[in-house]
């Protein structure tokens, strides 16, 4: 019980971070400069430890034991949402707040306005690109590769699970299709996550 609460409470954290970077990313003009501040997020995520669910899942393939390793999946994924829906509560009582709600909900019409073959293929690609930031910065502890991954994702507009819940939750946006539209994200990201490590076993 406790081994799950210390899961959840570092995903919880690393929600927060990842809305950190999803408020810099809504309140600059320049999306290039935008996508790099975004990544301040992940940057604070693996230099603590924290449990981010696109972070996380490239390494299910690899766990012997996997289903100890779902269970802190299923954990971190629901700290993550914990952690970006509190960040953008707590946003809605400061200054800035209406400048970026309207800035999310444009981002989430463009989102929820598009097919799931789309938003699925979009989420796919991000969670290979996740994977290959947070590996490459495990193996050579570079920060670079988490800035160009993360840049190359966002500019791309490919779709990641755990910003999107900050994103939904700012926007006011929440619905049965958005929380299945989530779903439809968060299988993306974990098969792309999860598709170089499996390559490379063969």
């Amino acid at each position: 019980m406790r081994e799950s609460a210390r899961i959840f409470f570092r995903a919880v954290a690393a929600g927060i971070a990842i809305a950190i970077g999803g408020t810099v990313y809504l309140s600059v003009e320049n999306k290039i400069a935008g996508s790099l501040f975004f990544t301040v997020g992940l940057y604070a995520i693996v230099l603590n430890g924290l449990n981010l669910y696109t972070g996380r899942i490239g390494y299910l393939v690899e766990q012997k034991e996997k289903r100890s390793y779902i269970w802190l999946l299923f954990l971190t994924w629901l700290g993550n949402l914990a952690g970006t829906s509190l960040a953008a509560v707590c946003l809605f009582a400061v200054r800035i707040s209406s400048s970026i709600e309207e800035q999310a909900r444009t981002v989430c019409e463009t989102k929820l306005g598009d097919s799931v073959f789309s938003i699925f293929i979009l989420a796919v690609f991000c969670g290979i690109l996740m994977y290959v930031a947070v590996d490459g910065f495990k193996e050579k502890g570079n920060p670079i590769i988490l800035f160009l991954c993360v840049s190359v994702f966002i500019l791309a507009g490919f779709e990641h699970c755990v910003a999107n819940m900050f994103y939904f939750t700012l926007a006011g946006v929440w619905s049965g299709r958005t929380f299945i539209y989530l779903l439809i994200m968060t299988l993306g990201n974990s098969l792309g996550g999860m598709l170089i490590p499996a390559v490379k076993k063969i």
